[in-house]
Formats: structure tokens, C-alpha cells, sequence
């Protein structure tokens, strides 16, 4: 019984009685079934959901009997998505016109007035069919990822701005050197991805990679847990333990959050560095290391060294080379991009069928601050897709007003100096923000049929 309840049909019919009828039958046998009496809507429709069949009459009020519109309809479907399967339905067919419609692209073609169980026997072929497809592509893309993979040098780190492209620049001049980097940016914008590339370009990427954070290591065991320690050296002491500096000997060591250590720790740091040296706590002996250093930090380093908050020297010796992350609010243009792939990562992890973001939500994405970077988003679309019951990802299924950030709002303006359709797109992207992109409510609010809402929304871009 599960399996007859799979596919997300549409059907889009200007003859009422009949859509309601066929709903009612076919309800019982799908998962989804969406009616629709204007054409018009199919591109919306077709980009805010992902339907395994559609059911298409051919003729509509305008032309009743010729079929133009159903081929028309049928090839601007199949220019959205060319792996849409569609069922053309008329009362007015004969074979050279099925013909005529599979050569264009139709799965089948069935006659008004249908028999419900053929009706379901040619849909539940559709159906297989588009499986079919959908496997097919997934094998295609597969390849193609495969490809990319190999041609891709930074395949971890999603971008293709021009600030993320002048990065990707560095890490390739700067990987191969031993120089040590400094990466500067907010919380989120991922540091240690960054930090991670450039060992995987180095020479020493075949030598461990070890990452501290810094920030979470308290000063009793800063010297400890870096360093290393003897058997009874202190009371938690059990046995010899190396640090993290030997730990990455012949690698490269990430230190994370630098600008949180405090002053006195900062110098035992700097010492470490110059000599190159480590002394395990309880020990007489130093031990060498060789080791390549990548820092980062989310503190202005830079004003806390003028502020006396952070040594002049350390900084000097850390930051050879020093790299700016941009905050994902500077480089909107990767945010669908970013959106798609953790769409595609979450939705195979919790086995859900979600294939990408909607026009309406990527542009309210573009919109929002993102005060915590990509790792905002990435959760942000995790809890999307955990939730969401659609298999394109809709406005509503983000919670972005519950962030601490909210969305930048339009200009004030006076109603003084707008005309109509100034007015009209001002009311209509309030309505949505107030709730929360959830379409029907917004409809509800300003007076509109859903479909008015829709039409008004590709009209006006939103």
C-alpha cells in the first residue's frame, strides 16, 4: 500500500468538475494530486514543486478543439524540466494527433471521458517512467560530480564569486610554500576549510593535520594539552601524553581562535615558535618539531595589537601571509550554490526527496544577513529539510525571522510618491515577511486567491 501512495501528480484541466472528480480518484492511489484550471501558472508551479506526472489537457477555452495550446504548454514544460514526464489528455484525439504528441515530447495520451482504472494504469506507467529518468540523471550527475571532483582543486569550499575565486588564488601561490598563514573572518565563514585546503595543496599533506581550539583550552592546561606532558607531572597526569605541536611533527598545526590567548600564554607561545622547541610538562628535555602553522581568528587582531591586547611579535611571526574571509552577506551570489549543496547533503542523510531551494526562497535568502555565516545557513537548511514536506524547499519551510538577524527591509518610503504597483509589491512582500513566506496566509490577508498571489509574485519578481 505504501508504494501505490508514492508520485506527486499535477493536473491542469479548465473543466472543474472534472479536476475534482479525478482528484477524489486519484488521491487514493498517490501521495499528492494538485489541481490547477490556468495554464498560465505551470512555470510557477512547475518551479515551486517537483511533480513525477503531469496530466495535461490539450485543449483550453481559448482554442477548443485543435490541441495547440496542450503542445505549447507541453514544450514550455519540457523547457523548465526536460525530464518533466506529461500525459496529454483531450476529447478530441485520434492517432495522428497522439502521434503527433509523443514525437513532441509526450509520455502518452489519454481520451475524455477516461476509465478510471486506465486512467491509473497509464499514470502508474508515467510514474515508472519518470523513476526511470530520475535514474538516469542521477547516474549523469554522479558522473559528472565524479569529474568535477578531479578537476575541481577546492571541491570542500563552495564559491564562485570573485572574492572566493582571488582566495582560491592564494591558497594555490601559498600551499606549496612552508610560510605561516594568518585566515581573519567572522564566525561561520569557514576558517577551517580554508585552513584544511591549503595542507591538502602542501607538501606535508601525506603528515598529519591537527587543529586546536584554542578558545576552549583553559591556561592550566594550555601547556599541557600543546605541549605535552610526563607520567605524574600532575595529578591527571597517567601517562606521557605528546602535545599537539608533536603530534603534527612533519604537518601542519591549525590553531584556532589566536586572538582569544591571553597574554601570558601568548609569550609561551611565541618561545615555541622560535625555537622551534617543545618542552613536555614534567620534562627537562625539549624536543623538536617541524611543523607548518596556520592560525585564524575572528578578532581584530590587528586593533587589539595597537590596544595592547595581542604581542606585536607573535602576530609578526604568525602571519606571513594573511587571508580575509568575506562574510557570506558580501558574496550573496554563492549563497545558491551553498543552499543547493547542503540541500543535497541533508536530504540523503535523513532520506528525504528534496532537490533544490525555490526561486522565492533563494531570493528571500539573498536578502537575510546571515549574522552566523554559512554554518547559519547550513543549519538553518538542515532544520528546513528535516521539517519541510515539499521536495523544493519553499519560503516557509526557512525560519529566518526567528534569527537573531533580521532580513534587510525596503527603504522607508511614502505612499505619496508610488504608483499602484509600487504599492501593490510593498503590501505583498510585508504580508509574506509577517508570515513568514507561508503563501495561502499571505493570499488570505491581502484579499487574493492563492493563484492571483502567484501571478502577482512572478510578476513582480519576488
Amino acid at each position: 500500500m505504501s508504494e501505490q501512495r508514492t508520485g506527486k501528480i499535477l493536473i491542469v484541466d479548465d473543466n472543474e468538475d472534472l479536476l475534482k472528480a479525478a482528484k477524489i480518484f486519484l488521491k487514493r492511489h498517490f501521495s499528492q494530486v494538485d489541481t490547477e484550471t490556468n495554464p498560465d501558472l505551470l512555470p510557477i508551479l512547475t518551479h515551486n514543486e517537483s511533480y513525477d506526472v503531469i496530466l495535461l489537457d490539450m485543449n483550453f477555452t481559448k482554442d477548443v478543439s485543435s490541441g495547440q495550446e496542450g503542445f505549447y504548454w507541453l514544450d514550455r514544460i519540457l523547457e523548465l524540466d526536460p525530464s518533466a514526464v506529461v500525459v496529454l489528455i483531450t476529447a478530441y484525439g485520434d492517432v495522428n494527433l497522439a502521434v503527433k504528441a509523443i514525437k513532441e515530447g509526450a509520455t502518452d495520451f489519454v481520451l475524455k471521458p477516461w476509465e478510471n482504472e486506465r486512467l491509473l494504469a497509464t499514470l502508474n506507467s508515467a510514474l515508472q517512467l519518470r523513476k526511470k529518468k530520475m535514474e538516469v540523471d542521477l547516474l549523469r550527475d554522479q558522473k559528472q560530480t565524479m569529474q568535477q571532483d578531479i578537476d575541481n582543486k577546492f571541491k570542500d569550499i563552495i564559491g564562485q564569486s570573485e572574492s572566493m575565486q582571488k582566495i582560491f588564488e592564494t591558497i594555490e601561490r601559498v600551499a606549496v610554500t612552508d610560510a605561516n598563514v594568518l585566515i581573519l573572518g567572522e564566525n561561520g565563514t569557514g576558517k577551517e576549510l580554508i585552513a584544511r585546503a591549503i595542507h591538502r595543496h602542501s607538501r606535508r599533506n601525506r603528515e598529519a593535520f591537527v587543529g586546536v581550539d584554542l578558545g576552549s583550552i583553559t591556561q592550566t592546561l594550555f601547556e599541557s594539552e600543546l605541549f605535552g606532558h610526563k607520567k605524574g607531572s600532575f595529578t591527571d597526569a597517567k601517562e606521557d601524553r605528546a602535545g599537539r605541536f608533536e603530534q603534527a611533527h612533519k604537518g601542519t598545526l591549525f590553531l584556532d581562535e589566536i586572538g582569544n590567548l591571553p597574554m601570558p600564554l601568548q609569550s609561551k607561545l611565541l618561545a615555541v615558535l622560535q625555537n622551534r622547541q617543545v618542552t613536555r610538562v614534567g620534562a627537562n628535555r625539549p624536543v623538536d618539531v617541524n611543523i607548518r602553522l596556520i592560525s585564524a581568528t575572528n578578532m581584530p587582531i590587528h586593533t587589539m595589537v595597537y590596544e595592547n591586547g595581542f604581542r606585536q611579535d607573535l602576530l609578526y611571526r604568525i602571519n606571513t601571509i594573511e587571508i580575509q574571509l568575506p562574510p557570506l552577506r558580501e558574496r550573496i551570489e554563492d549563497i545558491p550554490l551553498l543552499a543547493n549543496h547542503f540541500i543535497a547533503f541533508y536530504s540523503k542523510k535523513y532520506n528525504k526527496d528534496i532537490r533544490k531551494a525555490s526561486e522565492p526562497l533563494v531570493k528571500r535568502m539573498t536578502k537575510y544577513h546571515w549574522p552566523g555565516n554559512i554554518r547559519e545557513l547550513q543549519h538553518s537548511i538542515e532544520r528546513a529539510v528535516i521539517m519541510s514536506n515539499h521536495n523544493v524547499l519553499q519560503p516557509e519551510d526557512l525560519f529566518l525571522q526567528k534569527m537573531s538577524q533580521p532580513e534587510r527591509q525596503d527603504e522607508s518610503v511614502s505612499l505619496e510618491h508610488l504608483n499602484i504597483e509600487d504599492v501593490e509589491r510593498i503590501l505583498i512582500r510585508k504580508a509574506l515577511q509577517k508570515h513568514n513566506g507561508h503563501i495561502t496566509r499571505a493570499a488570505e490577508e491581502l484579499g487574493l486567491t492563492r493563484s492571483s498571489l502567484y501571478r502577482r509574485l512572478e510578476k513582480y519578481g519576488l
